[in-house]
Order: C-alpha cells, then structure tokens, then sequence
C-alpha cells in the first residue's frame, strides 16, 4: 500500500448505457474515451499527469495536483458540452453519449493490485452516482450535467475565477448509505433537488417521575440522569452516538465506491 497522495478526481458516467445493444456500446465507450482524452488534452493535462481506471461504461481519471484545477474546471464546462454537441448532432438516437461528471479531490492510495483506496474517492463516485447528478441530466436537452465537490467548490468556485461563474453553481445534499453528502451543481437545479435544511434541534426527553421542581433529565438531587446524557458528532471514531446508561451506542463510517450505470 502507498502513502496517501493528494489528487484530483475525473469521473465521468454514460448515461442508459445498459439499455443500448453491444454494437451501440462498443461506439459509445470509443466516444466517451475520445471526449475525456480530447477534454484533458485541452487543460493541459499530459499523459505522464494521469492514471486511468476503466469501469465499462464509466471512466475515472486521478490527475496530479500540479495541474491547475481552476484551468481543469474551466475547460470541463467549455469543451464537453462542445464536443457533446458535435457528437451528437450526427448521431442516431439510439446512439446519443449523454455524460454525468464530477470534479472532486483529496486524497488516494494505489493497492499493489493497482487498486485506488481512499474515502474522498469513494464520496466522489457517490457524487457520480447520487439522485441530483442524475436527475439534473435527465431534465436538461445539453447532454451534459456537471458537479464538483465542496473542497473544489471551496478553493476555486467561489472564488469566481474567469470561466467558473460561481453564481451558476448550486448547493445540493447527496442521499449516500453513510449519510448525506454535500456537492455544487453546476446549472439549474432539478425539480425538488436543493441542500437539506439545518436538522431540527433533538425532541426534549419526557418527564419522569421525581419531586417537584426537578429537571426533566434530572436523576434526583439535581443531577443529570446518565440514561439521557447524550452527544452529538464524532469523538475518537464514533459518529452522532448517545449514551445509554453505561454503555455507548454509535455508528462508525465504512464505505465502498458505487460506481456504474443505475438509474
């Protein structure tokens, strides 16, 4: 196992690609391929910069951080769009390459099977695979829908760099298995897709049985009751747990990257 190298994240999805025959893949995946090549051939990005792992009909990219990621971002919202409509616009319908994308980054390891381990990636492939991206494809006639993670939103979109206007960037919430998971959609929103609001403060612990003026959580004499003590966020591996008598009850984070064409 290596070290965890920092890296930025390009994936980029096929959309109903399991719906096409095997004559219409094979001619969609050589598009997909020509798309991302001609994409990172335009940011700069040379071949010695990058490490490709094929999923079928998906490909996800790590490229290294000396490639500006503000020059990456600018051209992922210029020349895929561009090419998508030159594609396209010859294509047959049943062979339309319509393209989910997510710019992300942080941190990687490589396996000795040449396997890439690291929970910014697997958040990142949720990204790729979450209701937002896809339903913001679904409703939009450019072939194309497009979001970045909050550590690329937070060092290079808001910052209105030339070409990345930030006001077309919107906040959304990612259902994933280990929780929501916060991203920045470039474009309109779809129907009903927005952040979740603030969660709502904790219902107050009914009253038990005591004297008089005691707390609702209190244990006699004023003290707490250590049966209703409780906590919230993450405190040496233990996420949003509660303490129950003498015992702790928590939930810790594990993932896997999902990543394929489901809809």
């Amino acid at each position: 196992m290596s070290n965890p190298l920092p890296r930025n994240f390009l994936l980029v999805d096929t959309e109903r690609f399991s719906d096409r025959d095997d004559v219409q893949q094979t001619y969609l995946r050589r598009m997909l391929y020509d798309v991302v090549d001609r994409t990172l051939q335009a940011a700069g990005v040379d071949r010695t910069l990058r490490l490709r792992a094929d999923r079928g009909d998906s490909v996800m990219e790590l490229i290294d951080p000396h490639v500006p990621l503000n020059v990456l971002l600018r051209t992922l919202l210029t020349e895929v769009p561009a090419q998508l409509r030159a594609i396209n616009r010859l294509a047959a319908s049943s062979a339309q390459l319509r393209l989910r994308v997510v710019l992300a980054s942080g941190m990687v390891m490589i396996d000795e099977h040449e396997g890439w381990v690291g929970t910014d990636l697997n958040e990142a492939c949720r990204l790729l695979d979450g209701e937002p991206l896809r339903a913001a494809l679904r409703e939009r006639t450019d072939d194309y829908a497009l979001c970045v993670s909050p550590s690329v939103h937070s060092g290079i979109v808001r910052h209105n760099h030339p070409g990345i206007p930030a006001e077309e960037f919107h906040e959304v919430t990612v259902a994933s298995k280990n929780g929501p998971l916060q991203a920045w959609l470039h474009g309109p929103l779809p129907t009903g897709a927005a952040a979740e609001p603030a969660a709502a403060p904790a219902p107050e612990a009914p009253r038990g049985p005591g004297r008089a003026g005691e707390g609702a959580e209190s244990g006699g004499e004023g003290r707490p009751d250590p049966a209703l003590i409780r906590f919230q966020g993450v405190n040496n591996g233990i996420l949003a747990g509660h303490i129950d008598g003498n015992a702790v009850r928590a939930d810790v984070v594990h993932g896997d990257i999902i990543f394929g064409d489901r809809r």
